[in-house]
């Protein structure tokens, strides 16, 4: 499963930090591409100074000398672009660049509002990911996640990878394993879980590699609550879910078990649609 395109829309806030070091950080794994956007209200100047410093980062983490030039970066394997939009439709803007470039994999803060603040302020990420269907990667504002901002040093070792028969996990495996993979992780323990009865458990093809542990478990009770107290008992740098979007008017009103279990996560989660 592909990583080399990694699209990031920026806010410009401190709060979006973590997202952008896990983009750069996944592209430059890859030797991709990395596409950071802002959208701006018509008429307000931005200078591009205020786009997060791919550069600057790179230096930190000691991948370039402090006085490096574009060229270098490239030299990487990278390839960064940095793009602005003029719109009043934030979420709008951000669909359709993403319906025109098609990346592999779309990185984005989220506020992690649950309760009736969520009806007072609208939330961008989970509408942006449930229309764009592409692979999401959501890093909470409130935490570091799994790739360090001071040294791009990746902390991946526990996987929490929630399964059952619909939506097809198979797809949350190998997006999962091929993150590892790409960013180097040779330690992992995988933790599959299942809730539900023992007996309704979907097979899956687990790919092995020296290093990595797989785990079965099985819970009872509501499917998000058991999910996060797994991702606390497991002390998990990483939820992945597979996706299939909305069903149903209660779905509208409550999200996705998916974008339900991200108003509570302590880590990252990837989101990946189905087949």
């Amino acid at each position: 499963m592909s990583y080399q395109s990694v699209f990031h829309p920026s806010d410009f806030t401190a709060g979006d930090h973590a997202a952008f070091v896990h983009s750069l950080k996944i592209a430059l794994a890859a030797k991709g591409e990395l596409e950071l956007l802002h959208v701006d209200e018509p008429g307000v100047k931005r200078e591009w100074n205020e786009f997060p410093h791919v550069r600057k980062t790179l230096a930190q983490w000691g991948v370039l000398s402090a006085s490096a030039h574009r060229e270098e970066v490239r030299a990487l394997g990278l390839h960064a672009r940095k793009v602005t939009a003029r719109s009043t439709q934030v979420e709008t803007a951000i669909i359709e660049h993403i319906m025109n470039r098609e990346p592999d994999l779309v990185v984005l803060a989220t506020h992690q509002r649950s309760g009736p603040s969520r009806w007072l302020h609208r939330t961008l990420a989970e509408p942006v990911s449930r229309q764009a269907r592409v692979k999401t990667l959501f890093v909470p504002r409130r935490i570091v996640g799994c790739v360090s901002p001071e040294t791009g040093i990746v902390r991946l070792e526990n996987i929490l990878i929630p399964v059952d028969a619909q939506p097809d996990s198979q797809a949350a495996i190998t997006a999962a394993t091929g993150l590892a993979k790409l960013l180097g992780c040779e330690q992992v323990r995988f933790e599959i879980l299942h809730v539900g009865s023992a007996d309704s458990q979907p097979e899956l093809d687990l790919p092995q590699s020296p290093g990595w542990t797989w785990n079965r478990s099985v819970r009872q009770g509501d499917p998000v609550e058991e999910i996060l107290a797994a991702a606390d008992v497991g002390n998990a740098d990483l939820v992945v879910m597979a996706t299939e979007g909305r069903r149903g008017f209660l779905d509208t009103l409550r999200g996705t078990v998916t974008e339900r279990v991200l108003h509570g996560v302590r880590c990252p989660l990837l989101a990946v649609p189905s087949n």
